[in-house]
């Protein structure tokens, strides 16, 4: 798992030291869960210089779960994505995970507590490949978890909030103690929704399948891999299915911001064909290429200072 530690983090409108973007044990979102945020990854370009995939997408996502939280952040998207490009010239970086995130500082602290100061943060660090070089190279091992994804009108399930994410963390815990390296969280109804932190794809017989957008978190990466699906001629259905169907997949995948594109060798112990399989493998090739520039119809989603 990667450290976070960088030399600079914006903070509330300024570059500060590291060391010094702190707040008090006594706010309001350590206690409470109240917060929005986001994973960005930058990534170098062909010219040396930084890209960041998407930014405009994962800053209106952004906008909308503050919206949804009723904060109010007192950056607009413009400032927030000029910060992005900020904390990476701060720290001399081209390639880094950047995490944004609004959230209620110190004040009133009941559940009813309105008149808190919202603080704005923009972080970043080194992170390689989030489930290892061995995940990425023979596919990662899942486990259906205990822990059901939130029903959607038990919290905003469409959007990154701090709080929801306890749940995830929970599964992932789970999974991990038992000796698998990631968790499949089923929906309300006992559907397949998606990994603690990523959206999932499964192969058979030429088409690819995926949930619908109904109970998941609808991620950016997810729809790159759309984009590249479609663009490649393959067929995609977006529905419901149960995991018995991943278990006689000939492919499956999980992707985000930070696993990226990562392949999928067993599931709840029942081996899949050898991974990652040829589409997996073409969407891996294609996304890591997008991402830097490599791609000319991809170019598009390069956001450049």
């Amino acid at each position: 798992m990667a450290g976070i530690e960088s030399d600079f983090i914006w903070f509330d409108g300024k570059i500060v030291p590291f060391a010094d973007a702190k707040i008090h044990v006594m706010s309001h979102a350590l206690h409470y869960g109240i917060g929005a945020f986001e994973g960005i990854r930058s990534y170098t370009q062909p010219d040396g210089k930084s890209g960041i995939w998407r930014l405009d997408t994962h800053m209106r996502r952004l906008g909308d779960t503050v919206r949804m939280m009723r904060l109010t952040c007192p950056f607009d998207q413009a400032a927030l994505q000029k910060a992005c490009f900020e904390v990476l010239d701060a720290n001399h970086w081209t390639e880094a995970y950047i995490r944004p995130i609004v959230f209620t500082g110190a004040g009133e602290l009941g559940l009813g507590a309105r008149s808190n100061p919202v603080h704005t943060v923009v972080g970043a660090f080194k992170w390689g490949l989030y489930m290892g070089e061995e995940g990425m190279k023979r596919g990662i091992r899942l486990k259906t978890s205990t822990f059901v994804r939130h029903h959607p009108n038990a919290a905003l399930q469409r959007m990154k909030i701090s709080g929801n994410y306890v749940n995830n963390v929970l599964a992932r815990y789970e999974a991990i103690d038992d000796g698998f390296d990631e968790a499949v969280m089923l929906d309300h109804h006992g559907f397949v929704a998606e990994g603690t932190g990523e959206n999932l794809f499964y192969a058979r017989d030429g088409v690819v399948y995926t949930p619908s957008a109904m109970n998941i978190l609808p991620g950016v990466t997810r729809t790159t891999v759309l984009d590249i699906l479609r663009h490649e001629g393959i067929e995609v259905r977006e529905q419901t299915f149960a995991r018995d169907a991943l278990y006689t997949a000939d492919e499956v995948w999980l992707c985000g911001t930070a696993a990226e594109v990562t392949p999928v060798r067993e599931i709840d112990r029942r081996e899949l064909p050898p991974s990652p399989g040829p589409i997996t493998s073409r969407v891996i090739e294609t996304y890591a290429a997008g991402v830097r520039g490599n791609v000319s119809w991809l170019r598009d989603g390069v956001i450049r200072a």
